[in-house]
Parts: C-alpha cells; structure tokens; sequence
C-alpha cells in the first residue's frame, strides 16, 4: 500500500468537526507521554505542556491531539503512563467532558485505533482514595484523520498524525516497537538515537516530507496538518499547504499551532528567566497569524 493510498483512507474515513471564525482549536502532537523513567522525553516539559493545555482549557480552546500521545512503545501499559502523569490526564478529561477533545492516533500509539483497547483501558481508572473504577475518558473515539471545515466558506483542514507517508512506522509498526521497547529503549541512555524514528534520521524525515506534500498537491492543495517529524513547519499562502505542529518533546520547550479568528499560528511555549530571577512559563509567536482563506485550494478564485 502506498503513501498516497493511506492518505487518501485517512482523509475519506476522517471525522468531520464543523468550525467557524470564533471557533479556537489548540494542535498539539508526539507528546510522547511516558512512565517518568529516565526513558521519558514528556518528563522533562510536563509543566509546561499542563500550564499550556491549562490556559487553553481556561480560554475555552478544543484540542486536537496529532497522534503519539501516549508512548505504548517504549512502555507495555497506559496504566503505568497515567500514574505518572495523572494530572495531565485529569484536565484532559475536563476537555473530554466537555467534547472539547479530539485525538488522533499516530504509530507509537497505534493500539488506539482499535476501539475495544480503548474501551477497555481508557473508559475508567482505579481510584486508591475510593476503591473503585472511576470514569476517565469513557466513550472516547480515536480517529485516523479529521477533517476542520469551515461552516462559512467550506473550507477544509486535513489533520492527521503523518506516519502514513512513512511506510516502515505505518505497515511494520509492530516490528518498530519491537526494536524500541527491547534495543532502543536501553541504548537510549547512552545517547544513541533510533534509525527508524524520521524525527531522529534527517534523511528520512525528508522523505515523509516530500511523500505528503505530493500528496497535497495532488489533492488541490488541501490544508494538510501533521506531527510525527517533530520539525515545526508553517507555510507562506501560495506556497504548498503544508504544516507540522512540532512536537512537546522539543528540549525545555513545546510546540503548537492555534487557530482562532479564522487564522492559524505557530505557537512555542517554555520556560524563561525574569528580571528578578524567577522562573516563568510563557507563550512565543513564532509565524503567523495567517488568515486560513489565505490558503486557497488550487483552481478556487
């Protein structure tokens, strides 16, 4: 199966989220949450992706999780991830309440995309205080792919997590999180990098790039946002469709892109030095905001 092929079934099977222009959606990917091992990479900017995802929350912002959420490579069960970052879960939940979340599953957590694992390991979470099961994310549906389209201009967003444009992550997942959670994992402390991971090889994180913009192009420039690079990518108008959120694993900072007004940015949020000393998190611009109409499909006036 191809690139083109996988990309065509996540965008013809992809959930459909109408939006307009006072609408606000905060696009996070690859958090890669883990157990709080030495392993972890979420570790080290969990406070800054919790004040982020809080002030989103407060804002009355809808998130959309890219895919690689959770890190089921590397660890054997949500369970352990949970634990160790059991209030990030909790305000996502409050998103989730709300219907204000949407996810995506990417390769690392690939196990998403069958709705009986999600059901059984996602709908409750064992509460030592009360000595039951208590709901956590019940009903919760992952998707390949969403489609934001405009109620206004029928403008359409593709957002999905992008490893389908990367042929050994999507058809030999199994394989990956093999050589992960047995070789890699261990070899990680020591500073060597996966191979496979196109986040870690530069050489084939030109290729997924190359692989989806063709495909953009083929389907008349479809805004097309994704993750699994990690590499933030935001395009001028005219230029190919093309975005990528970055990743919360990024060292000291995460990255996002907003959308809000009828524009979209590209946002990093991390942790800064004041004048007295004192330690802040704070909000970056880093492009945009660009009007989403900017973006014309290709043969539209």
């Amino acid at each position: 199966m191809s690139s083109k092929t996988r990309l065509d079934r996540a965008y013809k099977n992809a959930k459909s989220i109408s939006f307009n222009n006072t609408t606000k959606f905060i696009l996070f990917s690859d958090c890669h949450r883990g157990d709080n091992s030495f392993a972890d990479d979420f570790a080290n900017n969990r406070n800054i992706y919790f004040h982020a995802l809080k002030h989103y929350y407060n804002e009355g912002f809808q998130y959309c999780e890219l895919g690689d959420g959770d890190e089921l490579w590397e660890n054997l069960s949500f369970e352990s991830i949970f634990h160790a970052h059991k209030n990030v879960y909790m305000l996502m939940k409050q998103f989730h309440d709300e219907e204000r979340l949407h996810m995506i599953w990417g390769n690392h957590d690939m196990v998403y995309r069958d709705p009986k694992y999600v059901e059984k390991y996602l709908s409750t979470f064992f509460d030592p205080k009360t000595g039951n099961d208590e709901d956590l994310f019940c009903g919760i549906q992952y998707h390949e792919g969403i489609v934001l389209k405009h109620s206004e201009t029928n403008q359409e967003l593709f957002l999905t997590h992008g490893h389908q444009a990367d042929w050994w992550n999507y058809t030999f997942w199994k394989w990956s999180r093999f050589l992960v959670r047995i070789l890699w994992k261990p070899l990680n402390v020591m500073g060597i990098a996966d191979p496979t991971s196109p986040a870690k090889n530069y050489t084939e994180l030109i290729k997924v790039e190359r692989r989806t913009k063709k495909w953009i192009s083929e389907n008349n420039n479809l805004i097309t946002v994704v993750g699994h690079t990690h590499r933030p990518r935001f395009p001028e108008p005219g230029d190919i469709a093309f975005f990528n959120d970055g990743s919360c694993v990024h060292p000291r900072s995460i990255t996002g892109l907003e959308i809000e007004n009828g524009a979209i940015s590209l946002i990093k949020w991390q942790i800064v030095t004041t004048e007295d000393g004192t330690l802040k998190i704070d909000r970056f611009l880093l492009e945009g905001p660009t009007k989403l109409v900017d973006y014309k499909t290709e043969g539209s006036a």
